[in-house]
């Protein structure tokens, strides 16, 4: 599915291509789930309307599904093979080419939060793991209990994928949901500077020490000028096609616009790579928002010129 909604500032969302099921979405589960990405969307447009950043405006949506336990991200992320949570994240502010990135955390409430903090407080771009988590507590960063972040709905998925594929991570055919979840926003603020972030806890049962694409710069997350880009799904396609930057590329190198680098990333290049499934949600300068994706859903949605929320979940919506 390839989308295009038009605004003159504003944000957008993902909530990760792992969507349940059509046939497993009661009325209660798509009410919640609805309900979080509003929320998600009112945080972000109040930063917005304050005055904030674009920076700002991707922080304060992500944050909110990350502390929801329906979510891939922060509360509700999927356990590796030890049984154990660990979060991966990253921010890019397109006006000034900065971005932060931190991976393999632990007991970080906000991932993305910690990212952001890297990106305007130290000359890396990315940590990872007991160096991340040590610079999170010389910020103030208060450390989150490992219950905050255990459900039962994860606990269980990463059971299944022990069962299914006899500990290795998951292979074609295996659960869409157990491998593609992953939070992230776009954001175009008041003074016309783009950026991007995104926020996960990775594939359920994934190998000890396994990264995925959504805290490398470029491939889960990019921003620049001419756009903003977060995406979702099996994040080593991500990493070997540097999405995310190939869709700025094509923009700056190839002419296109959003809607056909977009389209270009997700189906020609992903889509021709089974099992490259997955989506991306994208914003250029001028307010032209992309929801693109070759799954059955994505949990999306976006703010319209009166920052009213929008959502949707399922292609056909």
């Amino acid at each position: 599915m390839n989308s295009t909604i038009r605004i003159s500032s504003g944000l957008a969302i993902h909530g990760g291509v792992g969507t349940l099921p059509v046939g497993e979405m009661t009325p209660a589960i798509e009410a919640a789930y609805r309900a979080t990405l509003a929320e998600s969307l009112v945080a972000g447009h109040g930063v917005l309307e304050r005055g904030g950043s674009a920076v700002e405006i991707v922080v304060a949506a992500i944050q909110v599904m990350e502390d929801s336990p329906l979510f891939n991200a922060g509360c509700g992320s999927n356990f590796d093979e030890r049984g154990v949570i660990t979060m991966d994240a990253s921010i890019m502010d397109g006006s000034i080419l900065d971005a932060g990135a931190v991976a393999d955390v632990t007991g970080i409430r906000s991932p993305v939060g910690l990212a952001q903090l890297l990106m305007e407080r130290s000359e890396h771009v990315l940590l990872v793991g007991k160096g991340a988590e040590a610079f999170a507590r010389k910020q103030g960063m208060e450390e989150t209990d490992a219950s905050f972040f255990h459900t039962d709905r994860r606990w269980a998925e990463m059971q299944r994928a022990k069962g299914r594929v006899g500990g290795r991570p998951n292979v074609l055919g295996d659960d869409p949901a157990e491998k593609s979840g992953t939070v992230g926003a776009v954001a175009l603020d008041g003074e016309g500077r783009l950026a991007a972030a995104t926020s996960t806890g990775g594939m359920a049962n994934k190998t000890w020490g396994r990264v995925g694409d959504s805290p490398i710069i470029g491939a889960g997350t990019y921003a620049s000028t001419l756009c903003a880009v977060s995406c979702t799904g099996w994040g080593e396609y991500f990493i070997r096609n540097a999405a995310a930057f190939d869709v700025h590329a094509r923009m700056a190198h190839g002419g296109a616009t959003l809607a056909e680098a977009v389209r270009g990333v997700v189906f020609d290049t992903l889509h021709a790579q089974v099992p490259g499934s997955g989506g991306l949600v994208s914003l250029d300068g001028d307010g032209r928002v992309e929801f693109c994706f070759n799954t059955p859903g994505m949990y999306r949605g976006w703010t319209d010129a009166d920052g009213q929320p929008h959502v949707d979940i399922y292609a056909d919506t």
